[in-house]
């Protein structure tokens, strides 16, 4: 049995809602948030990046894990907004967290599913007897150009995966990753926003990408929408996520807990893998999981996770998404969103 053995999320308290945005720019708050169907989004702190949030979310991973950290031989963060452009995220978090100096560290990339690569990579070194934990993590300070669309859902948060063989809180039963050339979302070297196709990024990238890594997922199980407790898509608004959950025949109830992220809680448009932590916040021994990411580029990575008895021992073990999300608010007019993402900048 190969699985997480350690997980944890992390989420800024800071807030901006998608009516302030709407405000600045003259839009129709009504039709935005029909359009998204989210209210809000959070934007990391004047002292918080990838870095942090991501150590953030790993020490939260460690305290379910409740392994010395020292055994762990492998640490990925997958991210689309690195803090240096040469230097390695993972080298600071290694030394925050006392893991290494013997271990293999790398930073990936893959928009939004950079997280899902890195589980991906982590779980595949456990698994073909590598060593015995590894550290996958996706997490994000993603921005969007003042005025564009991206300004209303490209938030910060985080989630981190400890994998292993023993002590398995959720064992991986299938996995699948589907990939092609598809050029809907891009960002050029010292441009400092994003790119994207507009309504091009809809069926030719998310919805072939994701609907097709989840169908093969399903048929390379042998199982069906039914056999699962709990489905998670990767969240670039509220729609989308619904729209391929419900064409792949999975219901809404199921996916409603990975939602917390996007729906319930209003705020975190993201990855998959953060509201895969808010499913193993309340998931019962036994219950089945169903996760499909996506990043732009573009690519999905799938998985099937079926979660353990030990569950239910460490879901108490550290602050939970939902209560992160639902907790501690700061919400921030346009105005200090613009200084806080450096959105204004001099002599340049």
């Amino acid at each position: 049995m190969v699985g997480i053995v350690g997980y944890g999320a992390y989420v800024p308290a800071y807030r901006i809602k998608a009516g302030t945005i709407a405000s600045q720019w003259g839009d129709d708050i009504v039709a935005i948030e029909r359009g998204l169907l989210m209210k809000e989004k959070t934007v990391p702190g004047r002292d918080e990046d990838t870095i942090t949030i991501a150590i953030a979310a790993a020490k939260n991973a460690l305290k379910r894990a409740g392994i010395d950290p020292q055994k762990i031989g492998a640490v990925y963060i997958g991210s689309e907004s690195h803090p240096y452009a040469v230097k390695p995220s993972g080298t600071v978090l290694v030394d925050a967290m006392g893991i290494g100096p013997d271990v293999h560290v790398a930073d990936f990339e893959f928009a939004c599913k950079a997280g899902s690569e890195a589980m991906y990579v982590a779980y595949s070194h456990v698994k073909a007897d590598n060593m015995e934990y590894a550290l996958g993590i996706g997490a994000d300070t993603s921005q969007g150009a003042p005025g564009d669309a991206l300004e209303y859902s490209a938030s910060a948060g985080g989630a981190a995966f400890i994998f292993g063989k023993t002590n398995v809180l959720a064992d991986v039963l299938y996995t699948h990753s589907y990939t092609s050339d598809t050029a809907d979302f891009w960002r050029r070297e010292y441009q400092h926003y994003p790119r994207h196709g507009g309504r091009f990024t809809g069926e030719p990238a998310y919805f072939k990408h994701l609907l097709g890594c989840g169908s093969i997922l399903l048929e390379k199980s042998g199982m069906k929408p039914s056999d699962f407790a709990h489905a998670v898509f990767h969240m670039p608004n509220g729609k989308f996520p619904l729209k391929a959950g419900k064409t792949l025949g999975f219901t809404q109830e199921q996916m409603d807990q990975g939602w917390v992220v996007n729906l319930m809680g209003n705020t975190y448009s993201g990855s998959s893998p953060t509201g895969l932590t808010a499913i193993l916040d309340i998931v019962k021994p036994g219950e089945k999981i169903f996760m499909v990411s996506f990043g732009s580029g573009a690519g999905s990575d799938g998985f099937i996770f079926e979660a353990q008895d030990k569950i239910a021992e460490v879901q108490d073990l550290a602050p939970k998404t939902r209560d992160m999300l639902n907790g501690k608010k700061i919400y921030l007019d346009y105005g200090q969103y613009v200084a806080y993402r450096k959105k204004i900048r001099f002599g340049e």
